[in-house]
């Protein structure tokens, strides 16, 4: 963990942004005095050091940060935040467990990429935390370097999340906050020029095509039609949040219990979420203080429906099911739909879907396809600490974590698709509906005994350790066929057909179920040494052994060493200024067993959870006999995924006024989770194994300046940044056939294309460059080239300034990237004359090559080699700079409020993703992606806010 306390024996404390302030009783004359403060860095299973003594690369978010902010997932309010930790959401949805969040780079290929979550103090399986009210945060910490993770061992290869929620205080009484917020959203727009009516129907006319081919030009001219189906697609999305606290504390016990509520409106048309949590941490004392106990229990449910794409990726470029492609792709020209449902709208239409695409996709939002998630989220945790003496302690804190996501999905028997595939098979109902249910308990254990003793200038720490992990994940899942429109009614299981076995392909049931059992079990040891507060060394040893991997290769050790010099504590240093000047560094290793990449929040513990098992699965066979195959072939050699990290860093803090940190890493991935090429005589083409080196290197950097702080007027500016390169060094099964490919010797996911150089004056044909460097209008496979791009930005970060006068305060949060690439398939799309007919296009189109026309860089409406995919024509920089934050508000004090019954109260108003500035043309650069596809784009939310403490 890395959650920054105060080193106090008794007292209070306060955070107060990233700085802590506390407070301690004076037991002579019960006044508070302040003390001088110590930061202290908790590193997990309950070892800390002071902030000058670390030897860690971590970094702090305070709930400042958090609260106040529309975002479902706390993820989302950490973009820009702090240096090295790049959060990137892959999508707007509301409740989306679609984000992109890496750690120092990517540390593997075909592996999991999340960092390690811990809530308070036990590892979590979730990566997305849409049941996690960020009201109930305090702290969210970062945990880079080797030395930092390698504590975490077995899963900590990407880097560690530590989350800290709130608790109550000693000695406090009873404190009552109640938060709300309203929020409005809407979509971004995008910048493809498209037509409107009369410009796409002059297209379809210069290319002889569509409707207006069979108008005249001058009626194309008096064209009164224009439709903008954004309008028809999106809307402006209404939000709002409610969150009740309740804090106090007495001398041996406190306790912070709070409810939230949360209900938001998707800006696309049928997605919204919905939230209820409630949270209670307890902690206590002894009298002696020799015990320490405590017990935290968090509840959430959730409901969301969402678009079928976000999960399902067989649609992700489907014109037809997919609705984001709605309001950019619908003719401009055709009126929104007349019909009232899906069957008035085939009987118009029959089959015609090509030409009628805008109306099948509204049928689809409007009922034609239903998509609806409930998540039941619980998590309990118990800890205890005894003080044997003075420097001996033993613990234990235990978890569990309970999670229940269930699925209903449908294609409506009303709705264009489903009776049109009906039509098609000849069956008299269409349509189906899916139920399916995961449940995941996850048990987490960890016993501790920990020394803690000084010897005049000498202080030794050691700790030794066991935690224990276990898993149970079952899904189960079953498919209806056939529904009756006049009593199907979604999720409630009516209107089925029954099952015929005379027309045994259709209205034919099926169902499947898993069930993982997954774990873990680590045994490690810690050692501290401090020599007069000014030298340090530290250093981890971790045994890891997983249920992945066979006994031969199931154990692993990972390490780390560390050493500090706190120079500030030098003679030579006395008069500097400096209250910190400390350099630092560490070596070590970590590991990874995640094979896959978990999506939607499912546990990465129990994916692929077979791989040395050759399993068999009863299928359908020949002539509908029951038949067995492979599922997966063992892979006996198959070892951890291990990452070695090095890192230097320098930490300061010249007088209070200017205050930050850099830090320079080197990562190398070893062992990589690859497929093997394997003989096809099994069936099975590859295999999961170790293959490969990869190499991420970095600087990152913070720094903030208090330029004002007086009574009356605080004012600080801040910016953050980091640098990260990532180099394939080695791999024996290298494949270079697609246009996204992992080369030796280049970035990972780098683009392997055509070099596009532009139109041909003298036919209007597109122009590329050969292996040989000669121009070509018909270049072969052999003529792709690696680009050296990728969707990786090499540069992120975040920057801004807080301002405070009286009871005023303006606070701002810059966000940005720089050096990643995404390949423009709407783009691509719209700039295709082969479409006219069918979808709208960009009115640059109506520059095109003509002979008359001769200098321009949109080839020919005819061109010969517009169909030529795989060049670097719509290869465009992700590169931002957005204002990811702006809030502004008054802090009303109790002197003001007079004899009104509150403490406090706080107006403010605040905009999430107000403006980017950005040469990307589509609605969002913001998602880590190859492709352009599917994105559903972050909104513009603007909210109004209102704290009150009573």
């Amino acid at each position: 963990m890395n959650v920054k306390l105060s080193v106090l024996t008794v007292g209070v404390l306060f955070f107060t942004g990233q700085t802590v302030l506390a407070q301690e009783k004076d037991s002579k004359n019960s006044k508070d005095k302040e003390t001088k403060l110590e930061e202290v860095v908790v590193l997990g299973y309950s070892k800390t050091a002071t902030k000058a003594k670390t030897t860690t690369s971590s970094v702090t978010v305070g709930s400042e940060t958090l609260e106040n902010r529309p975002n479902i997932s706390v993820l989302n309010s950490i973009q820009g935040t702090a240096p090295g930790i790049v959060v990137n959401s892959a999508s707007g949805s509301p409740g989306s467990g679609k984000f992109n969040i890496l750690i120092r780079g990517a540390s593997s290929l075909n592996g999991s990429t999340d960092p390690l979550y811990v809530v308070d103090g036990v590892i979590t399986s979730g990566s997305q935390f849409r049941n996690l009210n960020s009201y109930d945060i305090d702290t969210f910490s970062i945990l880079k370097d080797a030395q930092a993770t390698a504590i975490y061992g077995n899963r900590a290869a990407n880097g560690v999340v530590v989350i800290t929620t709130k608790g109550g205080k000693f000695n406090s009484g009873m404190k009552v906050s109640y938060d709300a917020l309203t929020s409005f959203s809407k979509l971004p727009t995008s910048d493809y020029n498209m037509s409107d009516g009369r410009q796409l129907l002059q297209i379809q006319k210069n290319l002889a095509t569509g409707k207006g081919n069979t108008l005249t030009q001058d009626q194309i001219n008096n064209w009164g039609t224009n439709t903008d189906w954004s309008k028809q697609f999106t809307r402006i999305g209404i939000s709002q949040q409610h969150n009740l606290s309740i804090t106090g504390g007495g001398e041996n016990i406190n306790n912070f219990l709070s409810l939230g509520y949360l209900d938001s409106e998707g800006t696309v048309k049928s997605t919204d979420f919905k939230r209820f949590t409630m949270r209670n941490n307890l902690n206590g004392k002894s009298k002696d203080g020799k015990l320490t106990f405590g017990a935290i229990m968090g509840l959430g449910y959730s409901r969301r429906n969402q678009l079928d794409d976000e999960t399902n990726t067989g649609i992700a470029n489907n014109t037809l099911q997919n609705p984001l492609f709605g309001s950019v792709l619908s003719l401009p020209y055709a009126t929104p739909s007349p019909y009232a449902n899906g069957l008035e709208l085939y009987n118009a239409i029959k089959g015609d879907a090509t030409n009628n695409r805008h109306w099948i996709l509204q049928d689809n939002i409007n009922g034609g396809i239903r998509n609806r998630f409930t998540e039941l989220s619980i998590s309990a945790n118990a800890n205890v600490n005894y003080k044997i003496t003075d420097y001996l302690s033993v613990g234990n804190r235990t978890g569990i974590e309970y999670k229940q996501y269930d699925r209903t999905f449908a294609r409506s028997p009303l709705g264009y698709l489903a009776i049109s595939v009906a039509k098609g098979d000849g069956s008299t109902y269409g349509g189906f509906e899916d139920f399916s249910t995961i449940k995941d308990l996850t048990f987490n254990s960890i016993t501790n005994i920990t020394f803690n003793k000084s010897f005049g200038d000498h202080t030794i720490s050691a700790g030794a350790y066991m935690d224990y992990i276990k898993a149970h994940v079952t899904t189960n899942t079953q498919r209806q066929n056939g529904l009756n429109p006049l009593l199907w009614e979604f999720g409630a299981g009516t209107g089925y057909i029954p099952f015929n076995p005379d027309t045994p392909n259709i209205y034919r049931p099926s169902n499947s179920a898993t069930k993982v059992t997954a774990g873990t079990l680590a045994y490690f040891g810690t050692l501290d040494y401090d020599y007069k507060d000014k030298y340090g060394v530290s250093g981890v040893v971790r045994r890891d052994g997983s249920y992945r991997f066979l006994p031969t290769n199931r154990w692993e050790t990972f390490w780390s060493v560390a050493a500090r010099w706190n120079i500030d504590k030098e003679e030579f240093m006395a008069n500097s200024g400096f209250r910190l000047l400390k350099l630092r560094a560490s070596i070590g290793t970590t590991g990874n067993q995640n094979l896959g990449i978990a999506t939607d929040n499912q546990n990465p513990l129990a994916l692929l959870p077979n791989n040395f098992l050759n399993l068999y699965n009863g299928v359908s066979g020949y002539q509908n006999l029951l038949g067995y195959n492979f599922v997966n072939l063992s892979n006996p050699s198959l070892e951890w995924e291990q990452v070695k990290q090095s890192n230097i860093g320098l930490d300061f803090n010249y007088k209070g006024l200017v205050e930050g940190s850099v830090d320079y890493y080197q990562k190398r991935t070893s062992r990589m989770f690859n497929d093997l090429q394997r003989s096809s005589v099994t069936g099975t083409y590859t295999i999961r194994g170790n293959d490969g080196v990869l190499d991420n290197k970095g600087i990152e950097g913070m720094i903030k300046y208090n330029v004002i702080r007086n009574e009356n007027t605080k004012v600080s500016v801040f910016v953050n940044g980091a640098y990260n390169s990532n180099k394939i060094v080695s791999m024996n099964s290298e494949n270079l056939a697609g246009d996204v490919v992992n080369a030796i010797g280049g970035p990972a996911g780098q683009y392997q294309l055509y070099t596009y150089v532009g139109v041909n004056r003298d036919n209007g044909n597109l122009q590329f460059l050969d292996k040989n460097g000669n121009i070509t209008e018909a270049p072969t496979s052999a003529d792709r080239v690696l680009t050296g791009k990728s969707r990786y930005a090499k540069f992120t970060g975040g920057f801004g300034f807080n301002v405070q006068h009286k009871g005023w305060f303006l606070d701002t949060l810059f966000s940005f990237q720089q050096g990643g690439w995404i390949y423009d398939n709407l783009q691509s799309w719209i700039m295709d004359p082969n479409a006219a007919a069918t979808r709208n296009l960009s009115a640059d189109l109506l520059n095109a090559w003509t002979p008359d026309n001769r200098d321009t860089d949109i080839p020919a409406l005819k061109a010969s080699n517009l169909s030529l995919g795989s060049s670097d024509r719509f290869l465009h920089r992700s590169d931002f700079i957005r204002l990811k934050n702006i809030s502004v508000g008054y802090n009303f004090s109790k002197s003001q409020l007079g004899k009104l019954p509150v403490k406090g109260i706080k107006v403010f108003v605040q905009a999430e993703n107000l403006y980017t500035w950005t040469d990307w043309k589509g609605f969002d650069p913001e998602p880590i992606t190859s492709y352009s596809l599917n994105v559903y784009p972050n909104p513009k939310t603007v909210s109004v806010g209102l704290n009150v403490d009573f």
